[in-house]
């Protein structure tokens, strides 16, 4: 045992604080990166905004080759050598790259292609359509339907209904039972007793004793008359206060999560358009503030070294030109991401979902020469807008199921199908999970029975036995 001292050399990865913020850069969508240099103008002297008529005249995309070439190493926007090197420093040289941490793909859900939610109507009239019912029903739960809150509450009366339609009541009174039968539970009460009377009528094992608070002693409970209610019933006061809290847990008002307030307003990261038989790609730079190197400012470099005012200068302009340099290395990369894509997703783009190609983020990385993680990173919380429509650029990143044909189909195009073939279902005779099965394999699709439940299962769609039992209590 002895005490010796010894020198090591080694290579590691040092996040510095710039590094961070270029890391920062590629998550960003192209609204937060407008406000982020809004702050950056605000904050560093050094950095301005050129006026319209001062700014460069180059292609606002990239094209290919000059996306994919580097740019020369330590000059900034005005030329200035610079003492280190923003691309490599980026990424990290190649022996390094490893040591950032892979973000696996994330597994979008075929519901949430959509960027809009649909409202308590439209939710509602999908269900409707997949209902067996006579016309005049169907007819009188559209009005019925049409005449609920935004809190899912029933605003007319049926004898109104029955008077503007023309309808036989049964046949109205029959499409409110329909409505109420419904997701969500409790929608189409004409009061909150009932809506409560409906969630916890449609629980598999409803609490007696709720039920009867709720039908015989509803206003003691929403006076909070418990030892009334508990001798009324003669029941224990702590079996009262159990019943009491599953109502708490009800949904008084469920058309709450359809308000319209949720809508999402998304703006396009990247537009993709049809140009004879292929694509251009162009990155939505409306906002983004160009910016330059304050001259004045700069000017004061000429000073002394040990000047203050110097130093802050020098500090000052090495975080403008890194700005200057992760911003355009940003864009550049969310192009070449977007070309990829495009490239690989050409025939989705042409024909629609059923064409959609099994994507991985290590085939775009290998296509591109550049990281996993910094694919992931790139295509977080950015969209595109496509002939096909609006999509999230992580949704084009699926896993396949391998067909009879020796090809591969991705994993959202198969949801599709198992969604397509249950709407067009015979509700008397529901679809198994295996009949199914059976049918994906006529059609040279081999996928396991219990990856057709699990995908009818994140689909939002009940079983085959619960579909009957539901078109039933509708007939």
């Amino acid at each position: 045992m002895e005490a010796r001292l010894a020198l090591r050399q080694t290579q590691r990865l040092v996040m510095t604080p710039m590094l961070q913020q270029a890391i920062r850069l590629l998550q960003l969508s192209t609204l937060e990166l407008q406000e982020l240099l809004q702050e950056e103008l605000t904050e560093n002297p050094l950095l301005e905004e050129m006026e319209p008529e001062d700014a460069p005249t180059p292609e606002a995309t990239p094209g290919p080759e000059e996306a994919a070439a580097p740019e020369a190493p330590g000059a900034d926007a005005e030329g200035a050598d610079l003492p280190f090197d923003p691309m490599e420093v980026l990424f990290g040289p190649p022996e390094e790259r490893s040591l950032v941490a892979q973000e696996a793909p994330e597994e979008s859900r075929f519901e949430n292609f959509i960027t809009v939610a649909p409202t308590l109507a439209e939710h509602l009239d999908a269900q409707l359509r997949l209902v067996v019912v006579e016309p005049d029903v169907r007819r009188a739960a559209e009005v019925v339907i049409g005449n609920l809150d935004e809190d899912g509450y029933l605003q007319t009366t049926l004898e109104e209904i029955v008077e503007k339609t023309g309808l036989p009541a049964t046949a109205v009174e029959k499409a409110l039972a329909v409505v109420q039968d419904l997701d969500p539970a409790g929608v189409g009460a004409r009061d909150l007793r009932e809506c409560l009377l409906i969630q916890l009528r449609g629980q598999p094992d409803p609490d007696p004793v709720a039920i009867e608070i709720l039908e015989a002693h509803f206003e003691a409970f929403q006076r909070c008359r418990y030892a009334e209610i508990a001798r009324a019933l003669k029941r224990d006061p702590d079996r009262v206060l159990e019943a009491v809290e599953q109502i708490a847990r009800l949904e008084p008002k469920p058309g709450r999560r359809f308000a319209v307030d949720d809508t999402r307003y998304i703006t396009p990261d990247v537009h993709v358009h049809k140009m004879d038989d292929g694509y251009v790609v162009m990155l939505n730079d409306d906002g983004i503030p160009r910016l330059r190197i304050n001259r004045e400012y700069r000017s004061l470099l000429g000073r002394d070294k040990d000047d203050e005012g110097r130093r802050y200068v020098e500090e000052r302009l090495r975080s403008a030109v890194w700005l200057i340099k992760s911003v355009h290395q940003r864009q550049r990369t969310l192009y070449r991401v977007t070309d990829s894509i495009v490239r690989f997703q050409k025939e989705f783009l042409d024909k629609g979902l059923p064409f959609l190609r099994p994507l991985a983020l290590r085939d775009v990385a290998e296509d591109i020469g550049m990281h996993e993680s910094t694919v992931s990173r790139v295509t977080t919380n950015k969209y595109v807008q496509t002939p096909q429509g609006l999509f999230e650029l992580k949704f084009f990143f699926h896993s396949g199921i391998s067909t009879g044909r020796g090809d591969v189909v991705s994993s959202v195009s198969v949801k599709k199908l198992i969604q397509d073939l249950v709407a067009g279902e015979d509700s008397r005779k529901p679809l198994s999970d295996q009949d199914v099965t059976r049918t994906l394999r006529d059609r040279g699709l081999t996928i396991a029975r219990r990856t057709v439940a699990k995908y009818r299962e994140e689909l939002g769609m009940l079983p085959s036995h619960q579909r009957r039992l539901a078109s039933r209590k509708r007939g």
